[in-house]
């Protein structure tokens, strides 16, 4: 059974920075993909990020390209999300996602990720 466990997350005053981490206790090359979810209170969980495990390749959404950074550490087995500049709107449950089937059909795509963490907490304050 694989398992997925998030950490890092916590309160920051708007322009700070946290970093999460998602420790799978898988090897990641057994993934396809891998990333970070969110959900404020009230509202769908959105997609922020993922990275392609063998190629490395990532994309992110719009809300936080150019802000938030997703990397991967096959040693640790460990996923990272950097984010930088935060903003109150970035205040939500953080969730990592794990998806070991051949293809994606969508771009952050919940039904994509079949593993899920049980979340993180960022609350962000102005």
């Amino acid at each position: 059974q694989v398992q997925l466990v998030e950490s890092g997350g916590g309160s920051v005053q708007a322009g700070g920075s946290l970093r999460l981490s998602c420790a799978a206790s898988s090897y990641l090359s057994s993934f396809t993909s891998m990333a970070w979810f969110r959900q404020a209170p009230g509202l769908e969980r959105d997609g922020v990020a993922r990275i392609n495990i063998r190629t490395g390749t990532t994309d992110y959404a719009a809300s936080v390209k150019g802000r938030f950074t997703i990397s991967q550490d096959n040693a640790k087995k460990t996923v990272y999300l950097q984010m930088d500049s935060l903003k109150p709107e970035d205040t939500a449950a953080y969730y990592c996602a794990a998806s070991d089937r051949r293809y994606l059909y969508g771009f952050l795509t919940e039904s994509d990720y079949n593993y899920w963490g049980q979340g993180t907490q960022v609350t962000v304050t102005s």
